[in-house]
């Protein structure tokens, strides 16, 4: 990984963690913890990573974007379980 790379990794991940904290200062209907911004800051972050090393690291274009969709499906996939809990797990958040 490269300087540039985790530095927009990190910018990402900062910016959309401080649309989250700005959106809690204008609706009520906004409502994270500490350990919310940490997960999410965590998922975020692991998600971008893993989607550097898939395009710096898989050559095949087929096959790098087949990677990307399984990544971006499964970050989505738990993001919505740990927001609303679509399949009802332990770790939904309603």
């Amino acid at each position: 990984m490269t300087k540039k790379s985790l530095l927009i990794i990190s910018s990402v991940t900062a910016a959309f963690l401080a649309i989250t904290m700005v959106a809690m200062q204008f609706s009520e209907q906004v409502q994270w913890s500490a350990f919310d911004f940490i997960l999410a800051a965590i998922l975020l972050f692991g998600a971008g990573f893993a989607i550097d090393i898939v395009t710096r690291k898989i050559k095949s274009r087929n096959r790098r974007i087949a990677f990307l969709i399984a990544f971006v499906g499964l970050f989505l996939v738990v993001w919505a379980e740990l927001a609303v809990g679509v399949f009802g797990t332990p770790l939904a958040g309603s």
